[in-house]
């Protein structure tokens, strides 16, 4: 945990741009926006993957969701619709190992979200 990027912001060492933030979470701008609004929401408490949740954590990933509609809300974009993403390790695209959800919004979003990378052979 002493080297977790995000606990060090939960922690105030290092800056984001927080948009949110209660005792249980904290939600800043993602750095490399993928949308017009792109922000984290992530817990306090340190939880490195999808895999690591316990059914204690269940109350907390259940806030993260509650926080992305309250910011989708806010923003003005939650009739239009929005997207939240969890990755949970490297094969689904998780580069910083303490759990976070991606909250998209302000524009049409498309599917599959990486079309350009997308190679899929459908007869194996």
């Amino acid at each position: 945990m002493m080297d977790c990027l995000f606990c060090k912001i939960v922690n105030n060492e290092i800056p984001a741009d927080i948009v949110y933030q209660d005792d249980k979470v904290v939600a800043f701008m993602d750095i490399n926006p993928q949308a017009p609004f792109h922000a984290l929401i992530i817990p306090r408490k340190h939880i490195a993957t999808l895999n690591d949740i316990t059914v204690a954590d269940c109350e907390t990933v259940g806030h993260l969701q509650w926080v992305a509609a309250k910011l989708a809300a806010e923003q003005g974009f939650a009739e239009d619709g929005y997207r939240t993403v969890f990755n949970c390790n490297s094969h689904a695209g998780q580069t910083v190992y303490h759990i976070h959800l991606h909250l998209l919004g302000g524009k049409p979003l498309g599917w599959p979200p990486y079309q350009d990378t997308l190679k899929v052979n459908l007869n194996n």
